[in-house]
């Protein structure tokens, strides 16, 4: 134990880059199986082929295979008939193989089934159809009896998944632009400990925006992660590894803030990299919405560690907060071209449990090491950030499809993949806020999302949403004026300024033409994107009512959006988020988190962004408070308080059932947490939701 101890407890341990959670986080589940069994995540579901040519074929038929690997743990030699029974989306069977095998006393054997299936339901995100696949065996008990069980259930899906180096990626043989983005498994108050139903109101915002893929940076996610992916319709890159056998920078006194720390996973990668590689790709490897195996994340960050004589001066992302040595070649430092024979290893590990699958990697430097030859171990080419090298390496490497496995939130970065048949698609860093990467006190996580921390959209949110969804879209937003014009600069659902100050108006809309009105005066109008891919304008403030119209070609008004100038804050609006995907029963199980979205609202029940208030939270009966989350990454309020600011007028409870019963509560306006968090007496918010 203490030596134990000696290892772990440090003066001053680096921090993990994100925040990585302590204890168990996730679902630990007991496994009690008969001593014929399936190995360990031994039943494998593949896709082999889509087959209609409209003679021998004349209608669809899918070629699938389902490898089986079956554990024989008595003193005897077994005959084991291994039976797969199909059933459709709605639980017809529609399939059904058997195969006799021998297992050996003590040993684990192979069989592959291979059927078809006619008229099969395609998964896809349109429509994520998935199959009922059980597995049964029958054999013989110790006294020669015959029995037959059921040894495994899963749900499977039919799709057959293809990137092509000049055309871009297909899903069924359908082309498709992958809409993704990347995500951390941290859910603001919640931390690590994020549960099914949490993920699903995330997931459901991303898809309403057009979003329909997700990155798993920079590890393997939890298991209901990748089961809603399946459900709900989202492409999934499954990524492994963060780091090699040589340490990234670390920060434990801000990001990029020198001097580095250097704590980290290399420290086990050589003892461990096998074994979790292997693990991450047979627990994964039955998901139909997986349609990438990631060996690594910026790996090749230019001298973080490693380096290469070629090069006197590294370029490549936050340069410039490096000190001069730290740019400048080191033959101390690794040299990068180790990176080849490792990442050679690690795909054959990868198609060694898994053929059916590319192996990519996101590449931070491809401007070295795509010429040193890593490309010739990886399918797929996922470059992070460098949109400016795809022309020149879709000449140099044209057998190999390229992809933006990580990209800013720029309106450039999307217009490549749009304008260019031979890009897969890009993930967006990041989807939703993360804790970590922190920019200084009291800054605690990252605002790179389009969601916040709360799960609530941002501005920016919506500038995706025009730009992927093929719907008319129009979205409302403002801020003062500055004579900073960035996209990432935040802006608000709000109309509340004073007389005369200039405000920028920001609207959101995939259609040719908008105009803005302030109380019936039309202020600005515009055809076509600015160079960010929105429409932006300057007008000078007054009360009353800021309007937006989108038109089409023919100059028809499609979409109306408005901002009104509000009073003070002074009602709560709550809703409680119980999708019909999620059964009743499901949410009267202990441990489930309600999660209850308040809003401020005024008088006349308009909402308030401007007007933040200090809410308290009490709950009684059958549940208990879980956490309170606003979003806000600069308020170091902490977590285990009963009460929160607002944000923008927005506040998510997290609230946890321990009981059956019904659940009450109660939320209220707090003078200052300094006198006791004592309810206003007078002209106080007060509000109460009760759920059964």
């Amino acid at each position: 134990m203490q030596a134990l101890l000696s290892k772990y407890t440090l003066p001053d341990i680096a921090d993990s880059r994100w925040y990585t959670g302590s204890g168990i986080t996730r679902k630990v589940t007991l496994v009690v199986e008969e001593q014929v069994h399936p190995a360990e995540y031994g039943v494998t579901f593949v896709t082999e082929k889509l087959v209609a040519d409209g003679k021998e074929f004349p209608e669809v038929q899918a070629a699938v295979s389902i490898r089986h690997e079956i554990c024989n743990q008595t003193k005897e030699q077994k005959t084991c008939v291994v039976c797969t029974k199909l059933s459709d989306p709605q639980g017809t069977p529609v399939a059904e193989w058997k195969e006799q095998v021998q297992i050996p006393a003590g040993n684990m054997v192979s069989c592959n089934i291979y059927g078809t299936i006619r008229e099969p339901r395609c998964w896809s995100p349109e429509h994520p159809d998935l199959y009922g696949m059980e597995t049964w065996y029958e054999t013989t008990d110790e006294d020669g009896k015959k029995i037959s069980y059921l040894a495994d259930t899963q749900k499977v899906g039919i799709r057959v998944a293809e990137f092509d180096a000049d055309r871009g990626f297909f899903l069924n043989g359908v082309p498709m632009k992958i809409k993704g983005v990347c995500v951390h498994h941290d859910a603001g108050c919640l931390g690590a400990a994020v549960t099914k139903e949490i993920w699903h109101r995330r997931l459901a915002k991303l898809k309403e925006c057009g979003c329909n893929a997700i990155r798993c940076s920079h590890n393997p996610h939890m298991p209901e992660l990748y089961e809603l992916c399946d459900t709900m319709g989202f492409l999934v890159m499954d990524e492994a590894f963060d780091e090699w056998e040589n340490a990234k920078n670390k920060w434990s006194t801000g990001h990029n803030v020198y001097p580095p720390k250097h704590q980290g996973y290399f420290e086990d990668f050589p003892e461990w990299h096998e074994k979790d590689l292997r693990a991450m790709v047979r627990r994964d490897r039955n998901h139909p919405s997986i349609i990438l195996w990631s060996i690594g994340n910026e790996i090749d960050y230019p001298n973080d560690p490693y380096c290469h004589p070629s090069f006197m001066e590294m370029t490549g992302n936050n340069d410039a907060n490096k000190p001069a040595a730290e740019r400048q070649y080191d033959p101390a430092k690794p040299d990068m071209r180790r990176l080849l024979p490792i990442a050679e290893e690690l795909s054959r590990i990868v198609k060694s449990e898994d053929k059916s699958r590319p192996v990519t990697m996101a590449l931070a430097y491809p401007e070295l090491s795509a010429k040193l030859g890593i490309l010739e171990h990886l399918d797929v080419a996922g470059y992070n950030y460098k949109e400016q090298y795809y022309e020149a390496d879709h000449r140099d490497f044209p057998q190999i499809p390229f992809l933006g496995s990580e990209n800013g939130h720029s309106y450039e970065a999307w217009d490549a993949v749009k304008s260019n048949d031979y890009i897969s698609g890009q993930f967006l860093w990041t989807g939703i806020d993360y804790l970590g990467e922190a920019h200084g006190w009291p800054i605690h996580g990252s605002g790179a999302g389009i969601l916040d921390c709360a799960g609530f959209e941002k501005a920016r949110y919506y500038r995706r949403k025009s730009l992927w969804c093929e719907e008319p879209q129009l979205y409302l937003a403002t801020r003062l004026w500055s004579e900073e014009s960035a996209e990432w600069i935040p802006c608000q659902e709000n109309w509340n300024y004073k007389a005369g100050e200039k405000v920028i108006v920001m609207c959101y809309s995939n259609l040719p033409e908008t105009a803005v009105f302030i109380n019936g005066k039309e202020a600005g109008r515009q055809i076509g994107y600015n160079d960010d891919g929105a429409y932006r304008f300057e007008v000078l403030w007054e009360a009353g009512i800021l309007e937006a119209s989108g038109y089409d070609e023919n100059g028809n008004i499609i979409e109306q959006e408005r901002l009104l100038t509000t009073q003070n804050a002074a009602g709560i609006k709550a809703e409680v988020y119980q999708p019909e995907e999620i059964p009743f029963q499901e949410t009267q199980k202990n441990g489930y988190l309600y999660q209850i979205a308040l809003t401020l609202v005024d008088q006349n029940g308009q909402k308030v962004v401007w007007d933040d208030k200090k809410l308290r939270v009490a709950v009684s009966g059958a549940g208990m408070l879980a956490g309170i989350e606003n979003g806000d990454l600069s308020d170091v309020t902490p977590y285990a308080e009963n009460a929160r600011k607002t944000k923008d007028g927005k506040l998510m409870i997290y609230v946890r059932r321990i009981n059956r019963g019904k659940i009450r509560v109660e939320i209220s306006e707090t003078d200052s947490i300094a006198q006791k968090n004592c309810i206003a007496e007078k002209g106080g918010m007060h509000l109460e939701v009760e759920m059964d």
